[in-house]
């Protein structure tokens, strides 16, 4: 894989009053990163994935993890277990990038 920039997030992320449309920066057998951008009261129900980091750019927000809630605002970052229920809910516009790798 050769290398991939992406010298401004904010020309990637996707803000769409349906819901979430999470956006794909890279996939392979390996890793999928996505960039994800969710509108004021949007949540992506909890469920369970791949081990997975996840690190917050901006606004405020809740991330569930199995039956844990974390408040989350720009800066914060989630490293997710592989299996344990995720879901993120936003209470201001809120952007995150997440990088879920494979075994």
């Amino acid at each position: 894989m050769k290398c991939i920039f992406y010298p401004n997030w904010q020309e990637k992320v996707v803000f769409s009053p349906g819901g979430p449309e999470p956006q794909i920066l890279v996939e392979n057998d390996k890793l999928k990163a996505i960039i994800a951008g969710l509108e004021a009261g949007q949540k992506i129900p909890p469920h369970p994935e791949a081990l997975a980091v996840y690190h917050f750019l901006e606004g405020a927000g809740w991330m569930t993890v199995d039956d844990e809630r974390y408040p989350v605002s720009s800066g914060a970052t989630v490293i997710t277990p592989e299996g344990a229920k995720r879901g993120v809910e936003a209470e201001t516009r809120l952007v995150f990038l997440a990088a879920r790798i494979a075994n």
